[in-house]
């Protein structure tokens, strides 16, 4: 059971920033301890990657993308199911909202600017309208992000204006691309339309950026899916259930597959 650290008219707040800027910055809202545990956790499964795919490069030159197992410490539904950020979360994409992501994405020294890009298509690109929310990236770092080691860098506002206007207004200097540094237990709610770029990470630490993906009940990209371990299913909260409840149940966590699935990742 996670406490609430935010009243009704904050949780709008953080919403209409959302819905205004494409994103918005919880503060100080995971445990650091909590974080550093993933950390370490973590690290053995990005060599692993590395091992496998590392020729792969398909987020960049030493950039790695990697899906966490829903397993102890990454199936924490203190996490998963913080109060607030669900709240925000049901304003933007619906009460139906699915979770239906639970990745890394990490560069390393070595790797280089991104080219701008949306995480996703326009659902009706004929149109040249875009639509309320119906995607959004929950991303939280497993160290602080600094100018040095790789922030984001996000377009305030582009999230509702067709990828061509936007990047004419960034190369008009009427829009520009902000890095977003986050100290550890910060939270990044992110309508994953708005022109965005990963940078370049100058330092010898690798920087982790967790994203919880959270969309519309409809949309389905089957590219990104969590796998539920079926010993799993009895220990999850109905909440919990209900938010995991199309993603596949396997039997076991032991099976993966030769190549991370989710390789078109750039619109």
């Amino acid at each position: 059971m996670t406490i609430k650290r935010y009243n009704e008219l904050e949780i709008k707040s953080f919403a209409q920033t959302v819905l205004n800027d494409g994103f918005c910055v919880l503060p100080n809202h995971f445990s650091p301890a909590t974080l550093n545990a993933w950390r370490e956790a973590f690290a053995p499964l990005l060599n692993n990657h590395i091992e496998r795919e590392g020729k792969l490069q398909n987020r960049g030159a030493a950039r790695y993308y990697v899906t966490l197992p829903f397993t102890t410490p990454f199936a924490d539904a203190n996490i998963y199911e913080d109060d607030d950020i669900l709240a925000i979360v049901e304003l933007l994409v619906g009460k139906e909202a699915v979770m239906c992501q639970l990745a890394t994405d990490t560069p390393l020294l070595g790797s280089e600017y991104q080219d701008v890009h949306r995480d996703t298509p326009p659902l009706f690109p004929e149109t040249g309208q875009e639509t309320p929310p119906y995607q959004l990236a929950v991303n939280f770092p497993l160290i602080d992000v600094t100018i040095e080691n790789g922030p984001i860098e996000i377009a305030p506002g582009t999230h509702m204006m067709s990828k061509e206007e936007g990047l004419q207004r960034i190369k008009s200097g009427e829009l520009k691309l902000e890095p977003v540094t986050m100290q550890l237990g910060d939270v990044m709610i992110r309508d994953v339309r708005g022109l965005h770029r990963g940078t370049p990470n100058h330092t010898s630490t690798g920087r982790p950026m967790v994203v919880i993906g959270y969309s519309r009940r409809w949309l389905y990209r089957p590219e990104v899916s969590i796998q539920i371990p079926r010993e799993a299913l009895d220990t999850l909260s109905d909440r919990a259930r209900h938010l995991l409840r199309f993603n596949p149940v396997v039997e076991s966590l032991d099976y993966k597959p030769e190549v991370e699935v989710y390789q078109s990742f750039a619109y």
